[in-house]
């Protein structure tokens, strides 16, 4: 390997590194309603067929009972590969806007899961999502164009915080959508359908509840909390105190020291990517 090679290899290791141990600044955007996508049609019984997608879970997912539940991503085959583009290329060619509300909440956590697979599979040295931006100085893909739907350029973003949280309210959409990082709630097994969409989001806060990646507290007794509830803490009541109210409500064995703590919280985040296997 020539000089200039190996100086831009280690430039890129030494980003990489810097990526996985400093949460970004940018990884809290505020919930800002796109009304192009509030649209729905209540009339419609208009399914979409995810069967590609889970197959791909199926293949590919390794679950673990106690989590994290990490992807195989370099046993995937250029078949499989072409498989996912051609789902995501038929979930583009939808409109959403004419689909019911509970079918639309299905089609974009499995958009946003699906799209970020795919990033990770574009970029098969690294080792975050946070170095696999569209430019140098890119700290992950969120603000990439990916994909464009009804003539609308949409990024990961867009889905969660434009799309998913202001249209739906629900703090649970954070234990649904996956960003290939080893502290992020798992990537469900299964494919999100209008009729499994609120047991998987409740299953997924139960399990990122009791995995010590989601709450935990130390030897010396300190609170340690996944930095989604310190990001994101306006989808959790707002304050300190709604948080931990909510953390004792789903921690019913943790419910007593929750509520009276009055210690410090640590908040913390892993972005090493969720694979299976080490790049």
């Amino acid at each position: 390997m020539g000089t200039s090679r190996l100086h831009s290899a280690a430039l890129a290791a030494v980003f990489t590194l810097v990526c996985v141990t400093a949460a970004p600044a940018s990884a809290a955007p505020n919930a800002d309603l796109w009304a192009f996508w509030q649209a729905s049609d209540e009339s419609s019984d208009e399914r979409i067929d995810h069967g590609t997608w889970q197959r791909l879970l199926d293949r590919y997912l390794a679950v673990a009972d106690d989590g994290p539940n990490l992807f195989r991503y370099d046993a995937v085959s250029p078949a499989d590969r072409a498989a996912l583009t051609a789902y995501l290329d038929g979930l583009a060619a939808l409109d959403p806007r004419r689909l019911a509300r509970a079918e639309q909440l299905a089609y974009w956590i499995n958009l946003y899961n699906a799209l970020t697979v795919q990033v990770v599979l574009d970029h098969p040295r690294a080792d975050s999502i946070l170095a696999m931006g569209g430019g140098w100085f890119s700290r992950g893909p969120w603000n990439d164009d990916l994909v464009e739907i009804a003539g609308q350029p949409v990024t990961l973003n867009d889905i969660e915080h434009r799309i998913l949280r202001p249209i739906w309210q629900d703090h649970h959409i954070h234990y649904a959508v996956n960003c290939a990082s080893f502290s992020c709630p798992d990537l469900a097994a299964e494919a999100y359908t209008r009729d499994n969409a609120r047991r998987l989001m409740d299953a997924g806060e139960h399990s990122y509840l009791r995995h010590p990646r989601g709450l935990d507290f130390d030897p010396d007794g300190e609170l340690r909390l996944s930095s989604i509830f310190e990001w994101y803490v306006e989808d959790f009541g707002g304050s300190r105190e709604s948080l931990l109210s909510y953390l004792a409500d789903e921690r019913p064995d943790l419910a007593d020291r929750l509520r009276n703590y009055r210690g410090g919280i640590d908040y913390h985040y892993d972005w090493s990517l969720n694979a299976a296997e080490p790049r």
